[in-house]
This record gives structure tokens, sequence and C-alpha cells, in this order.
């Protein structure tokens, strides 16, 4: 999994960083920033990352995802380097501009498959609705959107720490809300959270409570694939039955639970997750 460990973070994310393609969308009057890695001709797959990130939740599954795919990877409206939604309250008019940015940078005819994590499961399905059969498939990865609201994570405030005290923090953060296994929070985890938090702007806990997920679900004539991290925090006691509601909403649904992961699965378990994800996609292409 650390196949960043020769490396210090920064050089790592740099590293990825310098092998995409950067490209900027319309966000209202300002831009919304998109990173592409892979081959041009390879299948298309769409990555929308959680709330409070950037296309860096995606830092360990980027260069397998990339040797089959191409990836597009935007960093959301309101989040990373990506301007503010004219309607940040809104989750399918926040979607609307993803859907168009996808519009931008495809051809009029490409299908693609699209993945979300958290938060980004609510856009992946959201846009999954906007373009309907266009979209291979639509994988929810630890999306709160589905089924009952879990226990409440109770997460500490950072931006007014410095130094060691903010890095603590940080890590306390993960432990509760991202990471179930502490020997995974390391220091590349630790920067991905700090850059995150520095850039985030949007709330997305409450466009992710709406039930903007259901309502898109029901739109949604791609196959759905579901992932979540069998000790995902933000589902836990709960999981089960967002799962199970999840089947009920697609009885036709793909949904896998992987064992002692956390909410960021694809980072906690990334040789897993990637497995899982690709295998789920292969299923997607005639």
């Amino acid at each position: 999994m650390n196949d960043w460990i020769e490396q210090r973070p920064e050089q790592f994310l740099a590293r990825l960083e310098h092998a995409a393609s950067r490209t900027a969308t319309p966000c209202g009057d300002e831009t919304m920033v998109w990173h592409l890695w892979g081959d041009a001709d390879a299948p298309v797959l769409v990555l929308f990352h959680g709330g409070a990130g950037s296309w860096r939740h995606w830092a360990h599954n980027i260069d397998v995802l990339s040797r089959t795919h191409r990836l597009l990877v935007p960093d959301l409206p309101g989040l990373g380097e990506s301007a503010f939604p004219p309607d940040g309250d809104d989750a399918m008019a926040v979607a609307t501009i993803v859907a168009a940015g996808i519009n931008t940078i495809l051809a009029p005819r490409t299908r693609y498959d699209v993945a979300g994590f958290s938060f980004g499961g609510l856009m992946a399905t959201c846009v999954g609705a906007i373009h309907g059969s266009r979209v291979r498939s639509v994988t929810i990865i630890g999306s709160s959107g589905v089924g009952p609201i879990g226990s409440a994570v109770e997460l500490m405030k950072v931006r007014h720490l410095t130094g060691e005290e903010r890095v603590a923090a940080h890590r306390t953060n993960l432990g509760r809300l991202m990471i179930a296994d502490p020997e995974r929070i390391d220091e590349l985890a630790l920067a991905i959270q700090e850059w995150n938090t520095r850039h985030s702007r949007l709330k997305t806990p409450s466009l992710s409570r709406s039930g903007a997920l259901p309502e898109a679900l029901a739109k949604v004539v791609s196959p759905v694939n579901g992932i979540w991290g069998e000790r995902d925090a933000p589902a836990n006691p709960r999981a089960p039955q967002r799962v199970a509601e999840l089947r009920e909403l697609r009885p036709d649904a793909d949904v896998r639970i992987i064992p002692g992961a956390g909410h960021w699965v694809a980072y906690e378990v990334p040789e897993q997750f990637n497995e899982m994800l690709l295998e789920m996609l292969k299923r997607s292409r005639p």
C-alpha cells in the first residue's frame, strides 16, 4: 500500500499531479479543475472525491486504475481548487455543473463509468441520473445519503490550531471519521487531510442528508454498485441497513462490504478496493 514510502508525501502527490493533464470547465463565473490520467483511448472512469476533499482522496488508486482506464478526477465545486458553485445548497444544481464539465471534456457519445466516495457518491448518482444511458455504471462508495442516518461523528476543530497540535487533531479526526486502523493513518493521509481542510468551503453534510441521493437513484438507468467498509464510522451502527436499503432501491445492485475497513476504504485498503472496483467495472462493459 505504501507505494509513496520512498518519497515524502508532498513529493508523491507532486509526482501524481505532474503525471496528469489538467483542464478546467465552467463553474458559475469561475472554473472547476479536473486532472486526467491514463490513455486517451482507454475506457473512461470518472472519480468523485468525498466531502472536504479533493482529487487527493484517490492517491492510492490513481496509479492502478489509470493502467486500464482514462481517469477524469475533478475537485468538485466548492472544494479543492474549484470555485464555489452559484447554488451550493442544491445537490442537483452542483451535479449539473459537474455533468456539464464532463460534456466539455468528453466527446458527446463517449460513455463512461462513474464512482464516488461519500459526498462524491451523491454526485455520482446525480450525474448518473442526468446523463442516463451514457453512463455505463454508477458506483457508490461509503455514501451517507443511502438509508438511515448513522452515528454522529464528533470532529475536532482544526482551523485555529498550528504545528503539532494541528497534526494531532488531524490524526484524531482521521481515526474518528475516515480510517479504522490507526496504523493506516500515515504521513500521506495527514498531508492530504491538511491540504483538503485548508481548501474546503462547500458544506457537504447537509447536501448528503438532503434526500437527493435516493431521488436521483430512482432515475439512474445504469447498473449500480456499492462498496462500504465494515467499520465505516458515519454508517455505523446502521451500515447493514444502508446496504439493505440500497439493495431494496436497486435489487440488481452489486453491493459489497470490505471487512475491517473504515470510511475512506479506497485509501485504507487500496489493494482490495482497486481489485473490487475493477471487477465491478468489467461487468459494465459489453
